[in-house]
């Protein structure tokens, strides 16, 4: 009865593997730009840009990225950077850039009712002056010709928000190699009426942001707002997900903590923010690791049908996962599709404690409590 069990766990996750597989390949076709803008293209009618990037306690960061912000081709061009309450050098480094026009603003008092980042992104909207305002975090990297070719795309596709799943370097850091599966999941988990979002980079219409949303005054809880907004431009036909090129240039560097700690406040929401949907997402997520689990029992206890059953699973799950970490990591992919049975667990842990603190009402955003009535979608 027991290998009876375990082989029909086995059937249900090759049929995971088929429908995973599935919605990777609908996602590398329809979330990428087809062709990119030339130059000459792009010098025609410009709308201009705010970039808006918050920030608190990123010392660490800051110059890389304000750097490689500064170096953008696009030439209606404003760079503002808020200080959320930074108690290290933070705000030291942002006004060191006022020679090369970065426009440092000192971070509101966080509203009662208010996340942190919200009231963070709110508070630059009042600043920004651009037609688009692209909000970036501190650890997105960007390359001269990101912002133009984001505009560009936008402009002629007639949409008014755009984010970009990013690229990870080559480096062999323990971040990269361990990545969560946040972005992997938003892939996979994409619909119409929840579609995938990439919070670290988005492009959007500011006008309509203030005009019709009223900024983020109905957002002031979510947990992802650039979600709900997707959301409902998606609804409209104005909104695109987009899968970052080498050419295009949207990249990230995060350090492994952090990655966990992002992952932990977002996955629940991924997976729709209520108790069924987190309970069937850790089944699922038990289920995908069962063929890693039985594998290693085989080893230990001997080698049969069922362990060699449970490696095919491991290879084909490790080729899927593969096939994302080439559109997705520059160099050295293919190591880190051998890291897939250690990754997956991980997942798992993360989902956990992520349902887990959101339900208990101990989910914290940069050090700043996230209490349980705020909102997930």
């Amino acid at each position: 009865m027991l290998e009876l069990t375990l082989y029909s766990s086995l059937v249900a996750t090759i049929l995971s593997a088929g429908y995973v597989l599935y919605r990777l390949l609908y996602a590398f076709r329809n979330f990428k730009i087809k062709s990119l803008i030339s130059g000459s293209a792009m010098l025609k009618d410009l709308p201009s840009v705010s970039v808006c990037i918050p920030a608190r306690n990123e010392a660490h960061a800051m110059t890389d990225c304000l750097e490689r912000v500064i170096s953008s081709k696009y030439p209606k061009l404003e760079i503002i950077v808020l200080d959320d309450s930074s108690v290290d050098d933070t705000s030291i480094l942002i006004k060191s850039f006022a020679h090369a026009g970065v426009r440092f603003v000192e971070g509101p008092k966080l509203r009662e009712g208010w996340l942190g980042k919200n009231n963070a992104l709110q508070g630059l909207l009042k600043e920004a002056s651009g037609s688009y305002i692209f909000y970036m975090d501190i650890d997105t990297r960007i390359e001269p010709d990101t912002i133009g070719q984001l505009v560009s795309y936008a402009t002629n596709k007639k949409v008014s928000m755009v984010s970009i799943l990013p690229r990870r370097n080559d480096s062999w850091r323990f971040g990269i190699l361990l990545t969560p599966l946040r972005y992997f999941m938003e892939l996979i988990f994409h619909t119409n009426n929840s579609p995938a979002v990439a919070s670290n980079a988005w492009l959007i219409d500011r006008r309509m942001l203030l005009q019709q949303y009223g900024g983020f005054e109905q957002l002031a809880n979510f947990i992802q707002p650039e979600k709900a907004l997707a959301k409902e431009f998606m609804k409209k036909g104005l909104y695109r997900f987009l899968i970052s090129s080498k050419r295009l240039g949207v990249g990230f560097e995060k350090k492994w903590s952090s990655q966990i700690e992002t992952g932990v406040r977002l996955d629940y929401s991924i997976v729709g923010g209520n108790l069924l949907t987190g309970i069937l997402s850790i089944l699922g997520l038990l289920l995908l690791n069962a063929p890693n689990l039985l594998v290693i029992s085989s080893l230990i206890f001997g080698w049969g049908l069922l362990g060699s059953v449970s490696l095919a699973v491991v290879l084909i799950f490790m080729m899927i996962y593969s096939i994302y970490l080439y559109r997705v990591w520059e160099k050295r992919w293919f190591i880190g599709s051998l890291l897939w049975p250690i990754v997956l667990f991980q997942e798992l842990s993360i989902m956990v404690i992520s349902m887990y603190r959101n339900l208990s009402g101990t989910v914290t955003w940069k050090g700043r409590p996230v209490t349980a009535n705020l909102k997930n979608k």
